[in-house]
């Protein structure tokens, strides 16, 4: 064991190194609106705004998940995650609509945009910021398996891509002089939020109504049960569920009735715990029955 290794970051670290970004973001591209009036920055600098709010949601619901069960919490509180993601799905559909309303009023009222070069170079260092945080957050999330922070990281994400259809869409200004395409490019901008915030909010239903593990993870763990399996051991009646960072598997283990309760409880300790090395973080309910009793099939139609 190595004891001078430094403890890996926690997800609250990560959500907080998102709050930073949205912090920084904001005054960049808020300082690019003002400089340049351009309507497709302000749209930009609204989903900054909404970047934020949903960072700090984040960092609570992260805060809340790390909490152990309790009475009234059993199965711990990793669900909490969920309402982050939620808030941030909403966030970003109203922030899309806010961005539809000052493009619709900017397209029939067309603005020349003033100083777009130094408004341009202030909407790139933001949006550098957001795509190097974005990078980290992703890397984050695969190893904690967050929701919460891989809805941060593609909320990032979807914000880089915004940024670049302004940062084009005033480019496109500059050089033909059309003033109507910067609040075209916020519309567009609105639609692309539009549908990254629907996608968030489909991903948080499917967990809060209990979704299963993912096919991979699912896999995993018919490959552990086929090498019992091949000892004569039976299973069925598997179900599965994932919650936040947490994964929830059961399922029944069927073993010659003349077995000693000891035999079987070691052979449900070893199927448990080869599980869990596989997939660490997973919570292995298992429930021992005869093989010879016909009860015991009555809920195979579970499996």
């Amino acid at each position: 064991m190595n004891l001078s290794a430094k403890p890996l970051p926690s997800a609250r670290s990560y959500a907080a190194l998102s709050i930073i970004a949205a912090v920084m973001t904001i005054a960049l591209k808020f300082g690019a609106y003002f400089l340049t009036g351009s309507v497709g920055l302000l749209s930009d600098a609204f989903e900054s705004i909404v970047n934020l709010v949903a960072a700090l949601a984040a960092f609570w619901a992260l805060s809340y998940a790390s909490k152990p069960p309790d009475i009234e919490h059993t199965f711990g509180h990793s669900k909490a995650e969920y309402f982050s993601s939620a808030l941030e799905g909403v966030l970003i559909l109203v922030a899309a609509g806010s961005i539809a309303v000052a493009a619709g009023q900017r397209l029939f009222h067309p603005q020349p945009i003033e100083q777009a070069g130094l408004g341009l170079g202030l909407a790139l260092v933001a949006t550098a910021i957001n795509g190097g945080v974005a990078w980290i957050l992703l890397q984050a999330s695969r190893r904690l398996r967050s929701i919460a922070i891989r809805a941060d990281a593609h909320h990032l994400l979807t914000d880089v891509w915004t940024s670049i259809g302004v940062v084009v869409g005033i480019g496109l200004v500059s050089i033909t002089g059309w003033d109507v395409l910067d609040p075209i490019v916020a519309l567009l901008v609105a639609a692309n939020i539009v549908w990254a915030g629907v996608k968030l909010l489909r991903e948080t239903g499917a967990g809060l109504l209990d979704a299963a593990i993912p096919e991979a993870e699912h896999q995993e763990i018919l490959l552990i049960m086929s090498e019992y399996e091949s000892q004569g051991i039976q299973f069925h009646a598997m179900r599965t569920r994932v919650a936040g960072t947490d994964r929830f598997v059961s399922f029944h283990v069927l073993v010659p009735g003349a077995w000693t309760v000891q035999r079987g409880h070691d052979l449900c300790e070893s199927i448990e715990q080869a599980i869990s090395l596989a997939l660490p973080g997973t919570d292995v309910t298992t429930h021992l029955e005869p093989a010879e009793d016909p009860i015991s099939w009555d809920d195979v139609k579970l499996s």
